[in-house]
This record gives C-alpha cells, sequence and structure tokens, in this order.
C-alpha cells in the first residue's frame, strides 16, 4: 500500500507484535506499510491484565480494531479485547487472500512485461472498482474477461489475470448444460444461425458464465457456470429460448435439449 495510506478508526487490521512492554504493547500494521500501532494494557483483555506477555509475544500475528488515527503523530491506537473470535477469522482469511492476489499481480506484471509504475495503477483501479484485489481475481475466475468491462485496463493485463485466477481460485459453482439444435435452409442461413447464437451469448446475469459452443450440426452445446443450480438453470433456459426465437423469427428452425448431467464443483 501506499506511504500515505493509514487505516480508519473502527477497521479491523493484522499486526505483528514488536515489542511487548509493562504498559503494552508496539506493534507493525502489515498491511500499511509496517506504521507502528500501539496497545495500551487496558485494551489488551476484559478485565484486569497483572502481566501484558501473559497475552501477547514479540513476533505473534494478531487482529486488533483501530481506537484512533493521527497520521501528525505517526500514532495509531488499537485494541485487542474488542475483536472476537469471529471477526479474527475473518480478517486472517481476507488479509492472507489479499497476499496471494498481490503475488497473483506480480505474476501479470512479469509475465506481460508490465512497468512497476503502470502495474500500481492497475492494482489501485482494480482495488476501488472491486473493493479488494481478491475479489478481482474472483470475478475474474467466475466470469472471464467481461468482468472488466467497466473499467480500463489493457487486454494483455485482463487476459492474463483472468488465466492466473482460473487456474487458482476454485470457486462452489453449479455446472450444467442443454444443446440447441438450429437448421435454416434459406441461402443466409449460417448468418442466420450466428445471428441466432450471438442473441443467445448475450445473455447476461451477474456471477454467471455462459459459453456456447460448435458440437456437430445442428447441434450447439450452452453451458452456464453460476453460483447455485436454480440461477444456473434460468439462464440455460432464457438463452436456448432466445437462439430458439430469435431463429425462427428468421425463418429457421430451433428445438433445445435439456443434458441431464449436473456438476458441482
Amino acid at each position: 500500500m501506499e506511504q500515505n495510506n493509514w487505516p480508519e478508526i473502527g477497521d479491523f487490521v493484522v499486526c505483528t507484535v514488536k515489542d511487548v512492554t509493562d504498559f503494552g504493547a508496539y506493534t507493525t500494521l502489515e498491511e500499511y506499510d509496517g506504521k507502528e500501532g500501539f496497545i495500551h494494557i487496558s485494551e489488551i483483555k476484559a478485565g484486569w491484565v497483572k502481566y501484558v506477555r501473559d497475552h501477547v509475544r514479540e513476533g505473534q500475528k494478531i487482529v486488533c480494531k483501530v481506537l484512533n488515527v493521527d497520521p501528525t503523530r505517526r500514532h495509531i491506537d488499537l485494541s485487542l479485547k474488542d475483536v472476537n473470535d469471529h471477526q479474527k477469522r475473518a480478517k486472517i482469511q481476507e488479509w492472507k487472500s489479499e497476499q496471494k492476489a498481490t503475488k497473483w499481480l506480480q505474476f501479470v506484471a512479469e509475465e506481460t512485461g508490465t512497468s512497476e509504475d503502470e502495474m500500481q495503477k492497475a492494482s489501485q483501479k482494480l482495488t476501488e472498482h472491486f473493493g479488494t484485489l481478491y475479489s478481482a481475481f474472483e470475478e475474474a475466475a467466475m466470469i472471464g474477461a467481461n468482468a472488466f468491462d467497466e473499467i480500463k485496463l489493457k487486454k494483455k493485463l485482463v487476459t492474463s489475470i483472468v488465466q492466473i485466477a482460473q487456474n487458482n481460485i476454485k470457486l462452489p459453482y453449479v455446472d450444467i448444460a442443454g444443446y440447441v439444435d438450429l437448421t435454416s435452409i434459406l441461402p443466409e442461413g449460417i448468418d442466420i444461425i450466428k445471428e441466432a447464437l450471438m442473441a443467445a451469448n448475450g445473455i447476461e446475469e451477474e456471477n454467471v458464465r455462459l459459453d456456447i459452443t460448435y458440437t456437430g450440426a445442428p447441434r450447439y452445446r450452452i453451458k452456464v457456470i453460476a453460483p447455485d443450480y436454480k440461477k444456473a438453470e434460468a439462464v440455460l433456459k432464457r438463452a436456448a429460448t432466445m437462439a430458439v426465437t430469435t431463429i425462427e423469427e428468421l425463418g429457421g428452425k430451433g428445438e433445445f435439449h435439456r443434458h441431464n448431467d449436473t456438476v458441482k464443483a
């Protein structure tokens, strides 16, 4: 993160205990360039604390809540007692995921020959749009390059991000498929079929990926990957209906065949 970046009051932060004293503990904030934070003995644990070392030790990774931030004094007040087990687990997982995403972005830079300055700008765009870098890779794993339609990134970066995301992130999803038979005896029949397929491929749904492939005349396979079966089934039916309706309106014939195999991962 940038040197002038500071946490907000109320944020949960991952810290490494640097020094333990009789009146509290000094820490470095992992996500903020190692900026120093302090946990007063009264914020170590609910109730009376006799020895701080009974609760924290040098080198230990802990999750704290930010109580106060004073950039002019470069001082951050932290609380350990105000973090419950659920908040601790969630924050540690978020931090670990972001570390992974940062490494993946370094791989993207190396693979595409992108400069450090340009990569920093790309990282900022991704974080601003998706909230976190890891969320950007999650979206890429789920729906591919379409995840970046609303932000300006070079095609080579998008291609690399999608490839790395889909190779490294395994999200819970439902994978279903169906087939449409599309035929037209008109002279422009090929163009009519293409138009029907384009109409079907235009069906969009958040967090859903749709792929249409040719399996052999006159059959085309529609594959849908979605977070749950209900959404996958709905998108499959919409896409198939769109293909059949479009080709029939253009003078051709269409028929939908549901594939029975459903794969959950």
